[in-house]
């Protein structure tokens, strides 16, 4: 299908066979479809594309399924907003497929960026079929802290050259305009993690990124089951997971 709108949505994908319908199902059930999604099968061999090539099928808007050879979270999403933004895409949504945005997603982050953000980083929650109320508190408790560790870390600092605050920023889970993509440079394709990366070159271009609590991601919390709440911490401060002989469970 040839796409005509201004918002396109990326995924990026691997080994997700087993997951990925379950996001595309949440994208299917937005109350704001005018958009056009792109899926990233980033060097799946277990049938991701296969799957995102058949929802496109039935999808009530344009699907397009790009296959990125180089393996990387940072890669697969710089190839998919870039080659959205060579068709005409004016905004960009990226959440992961194992994620389940809420049915205001899109229109939570069309909202914001014709308010005027540039960047939109938006409200995550625990998985509710990966947790009980327990592990959902663990997860929640750790954003908090990650939160406050990235506004208080020395090297996030504005003397840095950082025109913004530090905001924490889940990069399964944030909206930005085609512009200031561009002029930021766009995602690192490594090392990672990338999404901090990615929000520290934006925040060097302008202040206006936003929080949005109402575009809201129910977030996968494998991670913090294979490695714990030390190894996925470990993680998120640069020092690598506890077990290093795992790949990473995204």
């Amino acid at each position: 299908m040839t796409a005509t709108t201004d918002l396109w949505v990326i995924v990026p994908a691997h080994q997700e066979a087993a997951r990925i319908g379950t996001t595309l199902e949440a994208l299917a059930a937005q109350h704001d479809r005018d958009f056009t999604l792109v899926v990233v099968d980033n060097a799946s061999t277990d049938g991701t594309g296969a799957l995102a090539a058949e929802f496109a099928r039935w999808a009530p808007f344009p699907v397009h399924v790009l296959h990125e050879p180089e393996k990387g979270v940072g890669c697969a999403v710089d190839t998919g907003f870039r080659y959205a933004i060579r068709h005409g895409a004016r905004l960009l949504a990226r959440t992961d497929a194992d994620c389940l945005p809420h049915p205001g997603w899109t229109a939570a982050a069309r909202a914001a960026l014709g308010r005027g953000a540039g960047m939109v980083c938006g409200h995550i929650e625990a998985r509710r079929d990966e947790h009980g109320p327990a592990g959902r508190a663990a997860f929640r408790t750790m954003v908090i802290l990650a939160a406050l560790f990235g506004r208080i870390r020395p090297a996030h600092r504005r003397r840095h050259g950082y025109l913004a605050p530090y905001r924490m920023h889940a990069g399964n889970n944030m909206a930005i305009t085609a512009r200031l993509y561009e002029t930021a440079g766009g995602m690192p394709r490594r090392p990672s993690p990338t999404d901090r990366l990615f929000l520290n070159r934006v925040r060097r271009r302008t202040t206006a990124i936003v929080h949005a609590r109402d575009m809201v991601v129910e977030n996968s919390t494998r991670r913090l089951r294979a490695y714990g709440v030390v190894g996925t911490a470990r993680w998120y401060l640069d020092k690598g997971p506890v077990h290093h002989h795992t790949e990473d469970p995204r």
